[in-house]
């Protein structure tokens, strides 16, 4: 029965078979549709930082007149400020000399200074102080002993208030500077086309301001991954969106979906392993058969691959030339953040004529040299992605340091399409930025992916 099989597929010196149909090739580009992610950058503005500018801002010296016996000048000096913070609000102290002119002499008498106020970021990324309480008193007997001097301690109060109330720390730049570098799309070539994932920024979220030693806040960077071919360039003209104070912001390492594309070309070079100058010989019954021109391609949902086999089959009293295609199908799937097929399996015409040619044997060995040559590591097309949360988002000058770090990389699903692969990367990072920053940080090493080992 196999002889009269074999005959028949032989006869004609080629043979057909009923394979899985080729999708239709869509001219739309890929759609990605992630939900929004959020790159949490934690900000901290250091005491020394904050002391500085506040010292800067409130005035050392002052002047004015006052109303004993008349209009009297009067003059003020002021020493360093002491910065400490106390229930959430910084408390600023400081010791100021005055004089007043009373005539024939102008007496020096000692004021305390004593400020109280919130720190907080404004939308246009301002670190300013609202609710401010200066306070000036002074122990010194003349000031006592001469109520009207009293006038002089809420002139100088007034004169630090208004100050402290136009203060303003501006942090943008190093906050747009990582805005830039997020908005820069991730190359993501698919076969011949140059496609790119683009992390468009949707807004600016900052959480409640902690007091500690210093200003530290919680800003995130809310991003919606999308896939455009060709690559669109992002519009320069956008700018950084006004920052948004929310009543929670969840801190720590944050996760961001990214959607990257393999081409099928791809997928088939990596079967180059099996092949030697383009030929698989698999057979130790028939020799001469070999298999070549290995093509992939998605199918209703599964992954098909095609391999021509061709080749003499002298046996059993058959002397004939093989010359068609064998099909096998599996499921894509996702095993250690590489692409693999494990299911991949001969169709029903690929396997009827494998039996008759008294070959499954050899059939297994073509499914099983399949299976496992059909991985595709992804840990290159993987690097633009880790890149962009890691070491671009590392960087620093006078203003600031800004520095990502990239944990954990993870595919978290694969899709087939008509003439690529979509794998949707979940990259877990760190991001810190620290305001000012008198040198650049180090630039961090590659985080390895899952499964990496030491």
């Amino acid at each position: 029965m196999w002889l009269f099989a074999i005959a028949a597929l032989v006869s004609c010196g080629r043979f057909g078979a009923v394979y899985p149909p080729r999708p239709v090739q869509s001219p739309s580009p890929p759609v990605a549709d992630p939900a929004p992610s959020r790159i949490v950058v934690h900000v901290a503005v250091t005491s020394a930082s904050l002391k500085t500018a506040l010292d800067d801002a409130v005035p050392k010296i002052g002047e004015g007149t006052f109303a004993m016996g008349g209009q009297r000048r009067y003059w003020w000096q002021r020493m360093p400020l002491d910065l400490t913070f106390s229930q959430g609000r910084i408390v600023l102290d400081a010791h100021v000399t005055a004089k007043v002119d009373v005539g024939v002499a102008s007496p020096e008498f000692s004021i305390d200074l004593h400020v109280v106020a919130e720190p907080v970021i404004n939308t246009e990324y301002a670190l300013k102080l609202q609710g401010v309480e200066v306070k000036a008193t002074s122990a010194d007997r003349k000031v006592r002993m001469a109520e009207s001097l009293a006038g002089v301690l809420d002139l100088v109060s007034s004169q630090v208030t208004a100050k402290l109330k136009e203060f303003s720390q501006d942090l943008k730049p190093t906050i747009a500077k990582a805005y830039a570098r997020v908005a820069v799309p991730i190359p993501v070539p698919i076969g011949e086309a140059k496609g790119c994932a683009l992390l468009k920024v949707l807004g600016v979220e900052a959480g409640p301001t902690v007091v500690a030693d210093g200003i530290e806040k919680d800003l995130a960077i809310v991003v919606a991954p999308s896939v455009t071919i060709p690559c669109a360039e992002p519009d320069a003209n956008v700018p950084l969106p006004a920052l948004a104070n929310v009543a929670t912001l969840v801190s720590g390492p944050f996760t961001v979906t990214v959607p990257v594309a393999a081409s099928y070309e791809e997928l088939t070079r990596a079967m180059g392993v099996v092949f030697t100058d383009g030929k698989y010989f698999f057979s130790a019954e028939y020799p001469k058969l070999y298999l070549e021109k290995p093509d992939l391609y998605e199918s209703e949902g599964k992954m098909v691959l095609k391999m021509h086999i061709t080749g003499p089959v002298h046996k059993f009293g058959i002397d004939a030339d093989l010359d068609g295609d064998l099909f096998l199908t599996g499921h894509l799937s996702v095993i250690d953040n590489e692409l693999a097929i494990p299911d991949l399996e001969p169709t029903i015409e690929t396997r009827n004529f494998l039996l008759s040619l008294k070959a499954m044997t050899d059939g297994d060995k073509i499914r099983d040299q399949a299976r496992a040559s059909m991985r595709l590591d992804l840990g290159e097309r993987l690097k633009p992605v880790r890149d962009k949360l890691g070491l671009d988002l590392t960087f620093g000058d006078e203003s600031g340091c800004f520095k990502g770090d990239v944990d954990k990389l993870e595919i978290t699903g694969a899709y087939p399409h008509g003439s690529y692969v979509r794998v949707y990367v979940a990259v877990t990072a760190r991001a810190t930025a620290s305001m000012p920053c008198a040198t650049p940080p180090p630039v961090p090493p590659p985080a390895p992916l899952v499964g990496d080992h030491p």
